[in-house]
């Protein structure tokens, strides 16, 4: 799982360039430093992952399955004559990452973009003519293992149908056909401005990503902003101003003020203002942004502690002709708190029977790496921010502890192991085994777990990599019940290359490899690998394991085992789980809710197998009130998706103020698997009394 969350959005819409919509998209080139770039990956890759790949004619022809995939996943954008060139070059990828030459990629590259200026270009031909909702046809909404389109014409039908939906989902929500032709022109127009913003970096990062994860699914390349992402997760902190932004109608807009930052403690910026300029240092000249990239404009906003940025402010208030200000915020450490360590109490049941359950929600492993390794005694991390909520419920009086960890992807491998030392005092957590076959054991030795009543471990198939090492210690030694769904499956170890550090480059040129290294396995002797935690007491899942999870990789490793750690049980919870279960399976029965969701996830998976959608009218109502339906009953569950019913809008469509209610809306919203997970917890606690 892939952790580059920060507190600066980046949105892939970008604002408006200047260009001609009659110019044809412009021919990007590969850099000299690129092919050098990727002639040093192809080095590291062949010689040092865990299960190296030679760079040849069968890796060549991964690569480039990988690539048209990425570019083109569903199938829409290339003819079946333009696939058929591309395939003479298929086995010759590996000679030209060898020789430092990105031709290949790049030629590919100006035909997708080109295909894409005609498709859009069509799609916005459609709006101006309208359609008839009363004809029975389809959508495939699935398309990446169809025919690709053999003429232009069946291109444009398939966008004919896209479009015809787009519209169709704005007319039932009760737009009028003028609205609805300026909202799918600006949308449209969006995508060819995303087209016209594309740089040499872009297409470089999209070929070296198809061919890092053709060797492995978790083996990536990343430049410079992503590495400073990736750390910026990690560290749950960033220097800047605090503020989340957004490309909104070409300007980049304020959607967010961080408490504590200096935009929110200077009094002079509001979210919803637009940020037309920038300028460095008290007297720096302001450059306009207008029309810039919003990822470009992340970075001039970013910088140096202490140091002066000038933003040319355009109120939210004020019209494109409204009057300008200019203020000078100076940069600061900024803690990103949505990611870290949170804890709530849900009380379950009433009266004597009544418990407190201390649930706390894990989002990632972060770690200040940097401020460990110059010996910060007050460093950031995960397992000291769990600490001290535990030492809170504590005093508290809770009964038992819930750790939420869905969706959490991971992070740092240490704080995995200290997190489960928090619960099972000293011992071995997990096994790593290198390419070379040697087995280490990591520990943890805190002498004293920090919670030693009842626990379980909320999961699904978004919980990863350090996620799933501690679900499995906690499972292997019975310490806790592990409540949800089967988790992701990832059981490989990465390490992070410094490609300009291997080349002695004194400035940032050629990026960074991150590769698989080494494989976890359980201190039982079981991999998490592919097959990721199962857990003691399932509930329903809205995913869907064809898309999500290592299963969904065609070149995931496979599982495997090992000899077992020495290891002894810190408890022996397995006694309990029939009963555990039973009475899970009696609560739910009759619970509405529990069901309703239950329900939403057997609709859902439906809908997926069928993989189609009705463009008739009469027929796409029906659809869509049986899913506000579901919806709500997903809603009600806490589950991922918008508040609310289908409003046919994009997030950049929607005023600032109606994606914030939605947003606060989901923050609000019951969560019915954790509540039912708090409820195990307290079926144990009870439990554990009769047993004792």
């Amino acid at each position: 799982m892939h952790l580059k969350k920060s507190i600066l959005v980046l949105f892939l819409a970008f604002a408006s360039p200047a260009y001609s919509l009659d110019a044809p998209p412009p021919r990007l080139t590969p850099l000299e430093t690129q092919g050098q770039a990727a002639s040093l990956s192809a080095q590291f890759l062949s010689r040092y992952a865990y299960k190296p790949v030679p760079l040849d004619d069968a890796l060549s022809a991964k690569i480039m399955d990988s690539y048209l995939k990425s570019l083109d996943p569903d199938r829409s954008f290339f003819l079946q004559a333009d696939i058929d060139t591309f395939m003479a070059d298929r086995t010759d990828l590996d000679d030209a990452i060898k020789s430092e030459n990105l031709d290949i990629p790049f030629s590919i590259f100006g035909t997708y973009a080109q295909r894409m200026v005609e498709r859009v270009t069509f799609a916005r031909s459609q709006i101006k003519q309208g359609f008839d909702f009363s004809t029975k046809e389809d959508l495939s909404l699935v398309r990446d293992e169809e025919p690709w389109p053999q003429t232009e014409q069946q291109a444009n039908d398939v966008w004919r149908k896209r479009v015809k939906n787009d519209w169709l989902r704005l007319k039932l929500v009760g737009q009028s056909d003028t609205v609805i032709r300026d909202t799918l022109d600006k949308r449209y127009k969006n995508l060819l401005d995303r087209v016209y913003s594309y740089k040499s970096s872009d297409v470089f990062q999209s070929f070296m990503a198809a061919y890092t994860t053709s060797v492995d699914p978790h083996t990536d390349y990343f430049g410079a902003a992503a590495s400073a992402d990736f750390d910026i997760s990690m560290k749950l902190s960033l220097v800047g101003i605090g503020a989340v932004l957004q490309e909104r109608d070409g300007y980049t807009t304020v959607r967010e003020l961080v408490p504590g930052g200096p935009a929110q403690l200077s009094g002079k910026i509001a979210v919803g203002d637009r940020i037309v300029g920038v300028g460095q240092g008290a007297e720096g000249a302001i450059t306009e942004v207008v029309g810039t990239r919003l990822d470009e404009v992340v970075q001039l906003i970013r910088g140096a502690k202490d140091s002066i940025v000038r933003l040319d402010i355009l109120p939210v208030d004020g019209g494109e002709s409204g009057s300008h200000r200019v203020i000078s915020l100076v940069r600061d450490k900024v803690s990103l708190e949505k990611q870290a360590a949170k804890k709530t109490i849900v009380p379950v049941g009433e009266g004597s029977a009544a418990r407190k359950i201390g649930v706390i929600t894990l989002p990632v492993f972060y770690e200040d790496f940097e401020a460990r390794r110059k010996g910060d005694k007050n460093y950031r991390s995960a397992s000291r921010d769990v600490a001290k909520l535990l030492g809170e419920l504590k005093q508290e009086n809770v009964d038992g502890v819930l750790i939420d960890l869905r969706n959490n992807g991971g992070g740092s491998l240490t704080e995995a192991i200290d997190l489960t030392g928090l619960f099972v005092g000293r011992g071995p957590v997990v096994q790593q085994r290198d390419a070379s076959g040697k087995v280490e054991v990591e520990s943890d030795d805190r002498r004293q777990p920090a919670w030693a009543g009842p626990l379980a471990v909320l999961i699904n198939r978004g919980s990863a990599s350090a996620s799933e090492i501690f679900a499995a210690a906690i499972q292997d030694y019975g310490r806790g019940v592990i409540v949800g769904e089967q988790s992701f499956g990832k059981g490989t170890v990465q390490t992070v290359v410094d490609l300009d550090q291997i080349a002695r480059n004194s400035t940032p040129t050629f990026g960074q490899l991150k590769l698989t290294i080494a494989q976890f396995f359980r201190i039982d002797g079981g991999t998490t690998q592919l097959r990721g935690v199962t857990p003691d007491i399932s509930l329903p899942s809205l995913s869907d394991p064809k898309t999500l999870g290592e299963e969904s990789y065609d070149n995931a490793l496979p599982w495997a085992q090992i000899k077992p750690a020495t290891y002894k049980a810190k408890a022996n919870i397995k006694p309990l789980l029939p009963q555990l279960q039973q009475r899970h399976d009696a609560r739910v029965q009759g619970n509405a809710e529990f069901q309703r969701f239950v329900e939403n996830a057997a609709a859902l998976k439906a809908e997926r197998a069928k993989g189609l959608v009705s463009l008739n009218e009469a027929e796409r109502k029906r659809e869509m009130e049986a899913a506000a339906e579901r919806l709500k009953a997903s809603s009600d569950a806490g589950a991922d998706g918008p508040a609310g019913e289908d409003d046919g809008l994009q997030s950049n469509e929607r005023s600032l103020s109606a994606d914030v209610a939605i947003e606060n809306a989901r923050k609000n919203e019951k969560d019915v698997l954790q509540t039912e997970a708090a409820a195990i917890v307290a079926d144990q606690v009870d439990l554990l009394k009769v047993t004792r």
